[in-house]
């Protein structure tokens, strides 16, 4: 981890949670996917990462959102939580997110942004150097042995188009490449460490499709990440749902996992969970991800109802 991290040197990583369950929480990628749907969706996950590696990622994510109605126009809006550590950094990212909509096509589209805020911690005083490292020595300047706290201005944003049958957006986070610099608790900057969040491109399709005269719905989804440089990851999930009850499938990620997936629903409650197998070479020393989302939805009352119904592919 002290790699990610040079004296007045820009240190890149990947900032934002790997959601095998993505569907469930669309609008942590993208913004515009806020208030698609007459109801007030909160949803919070936790993502344990490459279990039996030490100190490998854990994630926490909670978000709400719900359409409202201001001068006879529906408007999204929503609140984003996420907390991730990661070796001996600590990340938070916070943001507040709204939407704009618009009837194209007898569907939805919504055109979104998310503006809040990057903060980030790195534990300094629990940096171990071996005695026998011969690359590094104690008194580097370049590896911090203090903690260290940075703060800066983020931004996402995206647009995101609903159908009866079929969601699809796509979407940029930390659109300005946010540079944090850190400091330590009493704010000396004798020696600056910077972070930097990359920019990174989202797209995601879902499907809800019922299957005629039965109980069952397919709900297939695409999901890509890239940088558009050196990463490009798609991503591949087939599901089934039972009677809006019980509901399972699988999922492929590129050239990283295969994942099971497990849901219920009952009333407006649903819980999903994930299991990640490792298909790379981390698999050596991993034995696997797990990854738990609950939800509720409270059905609001709108004035000037929206005619376009849309079933949420959110609510499993």
């Amino acid at each position: 981890m002290i790699a990610l991290l040079a004296g007045c040197n820009q240190a890149w990583a990947q900032f934002d949670t790997q959601l095998s369950q993505y569907w469930a929480m669309p609008t942590y990628y993208n913004p515009a996917a806020t208030g698609t749907i007459d109801f007030l969706n909160i949803t919070a996950g936790s993502r344990l990462q490459w279990m039996g590696i030490p100190n490998a990622p854990k994630a926490f994510l909670g978000g709400a959102d719900m359409p409202v109605k201001i001068l006879n126009k529906r408007i999204g809006v929503g609140l984003l939580l996420q907390q991730e550590s990661l070796g001996l950094f600590s990340n938070i990212n916070a943001g507040a997110q709204v939407s704009y909509k618009l009837k194209v096509f007898k569907g939805e589209l919504s055109i979104g942004l998310q503006l809040g805020f990057f903060d980030q911690t790195f534990k300094g005083s629990e940096v171990v150097i071996p005695e026998d490292d011969e690359y590094h020595q104690g008194t580097d300047a370049g590896i911090p042995q203090s903690d260290l706290h940075g703060t800066a201005f983020d931004m996402n944003a995206g647009v995101f188009y609903t159908h009866r049958y079929v969601s699809a957006g796509i979407s940029m986070t930390h659109i300005m490449q946010p540079v944090v610099s850190l400091n330590t608790e009493e704010g000396s900057s004798d020696n600056l460490y910077e972070s930097q969040a990359g920019r990174m491109f989202y797209f995601m399709a879902l499907g809800n499709i019922p299957i005629k005269n039965t109980l069952f719905e397919i709900q297939p989804s695409v999901f890509l990440r890239s940088d558009l440089s050196t990463l490009w990851q798609p991503e591949f999930t087939a599901r089934v749902r039972y009677n809006k009850f019980l509901s399972g499938g699988v999922a492929y990620r590129w050239k990283d996992a295969v994942t099971l997936q497990l849901g219920a629903e009952y009333k407006n409650f649903f819980l999903g969970y994930s299991y990640d197998y490792p298909t790379s070479a981390i698999a050596k020393a991993s034995s696997g991800s797990h990854e738990v989302m609950v939800g509720y939805r409270m059905k609001l009352n709108l004035s000037g109802k929206n005619k376009n119904k849309h079933k949420s592919i959110r609510i499993m």
